[in-house]
C-alpha cells in the first residue's frame, strides 16, 4: 500500500480507524532520507496499516501540535488513540516490533487509560 501524504484536511479522517504510523519528516533531513526507504517497504509488507507521511515544511501547524521538535519523529494511532510517539530514525528490526506492538495492543485496556488522561487533562483546562 502507498503512503498517505497527511494535511490538516485529511488529519482527523485518517487517524481515526485502525492502526495508522505517521513519520514526520523534512526534504533537507538526512536522517528522514534515510528513513523514508524503510517506512515505504514496512507500507508495501501492512496493507492493513495506513502509513502516513507529514512534511513538516508544509505542514507547521499540524507538526506543532504535535509538539514535534526532531525529525523524523514517528507517531502510532490505534483507533483514534495516540500510542506511541518517537523521534529518531528507527531501524526496519524496530519498525516491525513497533507495528506488533500496536496491533497487539489491548485496546479496552488502552480506552479505558486514555479516557482517564483526557479527564486529567480537562481538570487541569
Amino acid at each position: 500500500m502507498a503512503t498517505t501524504t497527511l494535511t490538516t484536511e485529511n488529519h482527523d479522517e485518517t487517524v481515526k480507524d485502525g492502526v495508522v504510523l505517521i513519520d514526520f519528516w523534512a526534504g533537507w533531513c538526512v536522517p528522514c532520507q534515510r528513513f523514508a526507504p524503510i517506512f515505504e517497504k514496512a507500507a508495501e509488507d501492512h496493507p492493513d496499516v495506513t502509513f502516513a507521511k507529514l512534511d513538516t515544511e508544509d505542514q507547521q501547524e499540524l507538526a506543532m501540535r504535535y509538539g514535534v521538535t526532531a525529525i523524523p519523529t514517528l507517531v502510532a494511532y490505534r483507533e483514534g488513540i495516540p500510542v506511541f510517539q518517537q523521534a529518531g530514525a528507527l531501524p526496519a528490526s524496530a519498525l516491525e516490533d513497533l507495528i506488533s506492538k500496536v496491533q497487539g495492543l489491548d485496546m479496552d485496556e488502552v480506552r479505558s487509560a486514555y479516557a482517564e488522561s483526557q479527564k486529567g487533562g480537562q481538570a487541569q483546562a
